[in-house]
């Protein structure tokens, strides 16, 4: 990848820190946009010159891209705040994002859904970021969609469980998946920027299944192996009853999980890191010094 100009959307979050870290480490020039200034820190202004706006109000972005090549976009969200909903953060702040790219002539824009969206349009979740696909593909810019399987920073969810004593599974537990590191799918979407119009469905380098994901929980903590299985129609009357009885914004994280999590989901595999060392790093981070 030659050095570019790269606006970074979503540079707070967990992927937007990896892709700021790999860009600024490749020489990239950087425009972060931020809502709260204080929220990044800024050691490397050479590379980074962080702005501040907000995605949902398209006021603050005007002019945004101006001198951009590139727009890198992982605006969404997953546990919802501030009364927003998924077609106002993963549809339309995007949409905003996408006009101002339009107006400046940006050659590339990436954008990052999730693994099998296109299959899983009902999901709330995917309903607004497909909507949002099917803007881009239709824009005229070239793009690139980036199709990740779980983040190793969704999966502490495991070792919160594991905690417990116990990890709770609906179903067999056999349903496999390979989750991938922050820093792996930053480096791995930076290495095809030069390609245009492409979709990239891609995992980490490890395919577990459930079962295999919670013994590693449980074993970083020293905990006994115990796994209870729930029966898979207890999963579908979860997701039923939320979807009856709770506001999406309830409903839509877990929607998601829930459906995922009762199928294989295995991408093309890639990168280093590993699910037992990112466990391992988690507790070792979590133990307080005496």
């Amino acid at each position: 990848m030659k050095h570019t100009n790269v606006l970074l959307a979503g540079a707070t979050g967990y992927l937007g820190g990896f892709l700021l870290k790999v860009l600024i480490e490749r020489k990239n020039q950087v425009v972060a946009i931020v809502r709260n200034p204080n929220s990044l820190q800024n050691d490397h202004e050479n590379y980074l010159e962080i702005k501040q706006a907000q995605v949902t109000q398209p006021e603050t972005l005007r002019d945004i891209c101006k001198g951009i090549d590139t727009v890198i976009s992982t605006v969404g969200i997953t546990r919802q705040k501030d009364g927003l909903t998924y077609m106002d953060v993963d549809y339309q702040a995007n949409m905003n994002l996408l006009e101002e790219a339009k107006k400046a002539d940006v050659k590339h824009f990436v954008y990052v859904s999730a693994i099998n969206g296109d299959k899983h349009r009902n999901l709330k979740i995917f309903e607004a970021k497909e909507k949002f696909v099917d803007a881009l593909k239709a824009s005229g810019l070239h793009y690139t969609i980036v199709r990740p399987n779980g983040f190793f920073s969704d999966m502490k969810d495991f070792l919160e469980m594991a905690k417990s004593g116990r990890v709770y599974l609906f179903g067999s537990g056999h349903q496999k998946f390979n989750p991938i590191h922050g820093d792996d799918l930053a480096r791995a979407i930076l290495d095809t920027l030069d390609e245009g119009n492409k979709e990239l469905t891609i995992g980490g380098p490890d395919v577990l299944s459930l079962n295999e994901i919670s013994e590693l929980a449980l074993k970083t903590l020293n905990k006994p192996i115990k796994i209870v299985h729930l029966p898979d129609w207890s999963r579908k009357l979860t997701v039923w009853f939320l979807r009856t009885f709770t506001s999406v914004k309830t409903y839509g994280p877990i929607e998601f999980f829930l459906t995922l999590m009762a199928e294989d989901c295995i991408a093309p595999c890639f990168g280093t890191h590993h699910l037992e060392d990112f466990y391992k790093e988690v507790v070792q981070n979590s133990i307080e010094p005496k």
